[in-house]
């Protein structure tokens, strides 16, 4: 976070908050309030709901409050990768981060945990366990965890869904199936749950992969699937839904230290603001893609999975396999449910 004081020509100097904080006179007092330039990134690109409904909204509304915010938007990775990023988060390098809960986990382990397969019935059922308190452990001792990174909000951005050139109703049509998994652990987890054989591909590599058969299938959020023209080497799209993309708004330690109490209500209310918007946006997103692959017979969509059949397998599967805090992460959600 960085702090801009103008002198007397009105010459603007940037200093980071840190060194500022330093130099007061009254160490440890509430920060006056001076204007703050926050810098927000992710790895999103600026056509997708994450940027467009998130990033962007948080921006307008943070600045819209007229409290000395200013948002600067680094997207596309532009600022590194996951991994880099939640590294840079915790020093303070950047101020506000878009992150998937299996990234966090590699700070707190227990954060992965959010990812589970049908850990979350729905959209609504992850923001509302964000919101009713349900979280409130996790999102502290995430935050003791990492040193101080706050946990703003959640949204999910779109269900994940399985492709290949076959079906996939049930369990058992996975068997015998080479699928594409991240490589990341919950993701891993995930696929012994769901029974699959995942094999690990890297993002950029996928459509070469499937079109040469390395793997059979994959899975991945409808908008990913239409980013990377996955329809053209695939036959079926089997909508499980069997994951809630998640995406996590987190903050610097300086968020608590750095900002005045204004500050951090408007940027709270901006998180909130973005949260809301996101699921219609998201919706939006998905319903277009799906009308034009169905005008266009760009894939077969099969939307009668059985997802009851699933939810029940993975359910007694991660009962039985994780342990300690992820295991109580896993129930606090199941027990949100509606």
């Amino acid at each position: 976070m960085k702090r801009i004081h103008r002198t007397a020509a009105a010459a603007a100097v940037v200093l980071p908050l840190g060194v500022l904080a330093a130099c007061d006179s009254g160490g440890g007092e509430e920060p006056s309030g001076g204007d703050v330039e926050l810098t927000l990134a992710h790895s999103y690109t600026e056509d997708q709901p994450q940027h467009t409904c998130g990033a962007e909204v948080i921006k307008q509304e943070a600045e819209a409050a007229d409290v000395g915010l200013t948002v600067e938007i680094y997207a596309n990775s532009q600022l590194g990768g996951d991994a880099d990023r939640i590294a840079s988060v915790q020093s303070g390098d950047i101020d506000l981060d878009l992150q998937g809960a299996s990234a966090l986990a590699a700070v707190y382990e227990p954060a992965g945990v959010l990812d589970a397969a049908y850990g979350f019935d729905d959209a609504e059922h992850l923001t509302r366990f964000f919101t009713d308190g349900s979280a409130d452990q996790l999102v502290q001792d995430f935050k003791d965890a990492s040193g101080g990174v706050s946990i703003l909000g959640a949204w999910s951005a779109g269900a994940r869904h399985f492709t290949a050139n076959t079906a996939i109703r049930e369990p058992a049509d996975l068997e015998g199936l080479r699928m594409r998994f991240p490589g990341s652990g919950q993701y891993l987890l995930n696929a012994q749950a769901l029974g699959a054989q995942a094999t690990d591909v890297a993002y950029e590599e996928l459509y070469l992969a499937l079109q040469q058969g390395v793997v059979d299938g994959q899975e991945n959020p409808l908008t990913n699937i239409d980013a990377t023209n996955l329809v053209e080497v695939q036959d079926v799209l089997s909508l499980s839904g069997h994951q809630q993309n998640s995406n996590l708004i987190v903050a610097a330690p300086t968020y608590d230290t750095e900002l005045d109490d204004a500050q951090r209500a408007a940027l709270d209310d901006a998180v909130a603001a973005a949260v809301a918007q996101m699921p219609g946006c998201v919706a939006e997103a998905e319903k277009k893609i799906l009308d034009g692959w169905r005008e266009s017979d760009a894939i077969e969509i099969v939307d009668d999975v059985d997802t009851t059949a699933f939810a029940a397998q993975t359910d007694a599967w991660f009962r039985e396999n994780l342990e300690g805090d992820s295991l109580a992460v896993y129930e606090a959600m199941r027990d949100s449910a509606s």
